[in-house]
């Protein structure tokens, strides 16, 4: 199991993926396409990354818009895993 990652750690590992906010125990992140298609595909990617990483984030679709909330359950919040696949998310679209 991941360790738990605190305040001043968390604040740290967010300064490498800006565009994630913090909010009740997980990170999160909307993205905006100009297509449904193009969320799909994004969505599609995302799943072989956390296929590969063995780590799944929930994944909203709305239309156009897919949130993306990563957090580890058995660790109860925030952990390096979570931070990593965010990472890795924001290199398919930035």
């Amino acid at each position: 199991m991941s360790d738990l990652l605190e305040d001043e750690d968390l604040s740290a590992a967010l300064k490498k993926c800006p565009e994630w906010e913090y909010e009740k125990n997980a990170i999160t992140r909307t993205f905006e396409f100009e297509e449904f298609m193009d969320g799909i595909d994004f969505v599609n990617s995302v799943a072989d990354i956390a296929d590969e990483a063995q780590h799944h984030p929930d994944i909203r679709i709305n239309y156009t818009k897919v949130t993306l909330k990563l957090t580890t359950h058995d660790a109860g919040g925030v952990t390096e895993a979570d931070v990593e696949l965010a990472q890795r998310v924001d290199n398919l679209v930035d």
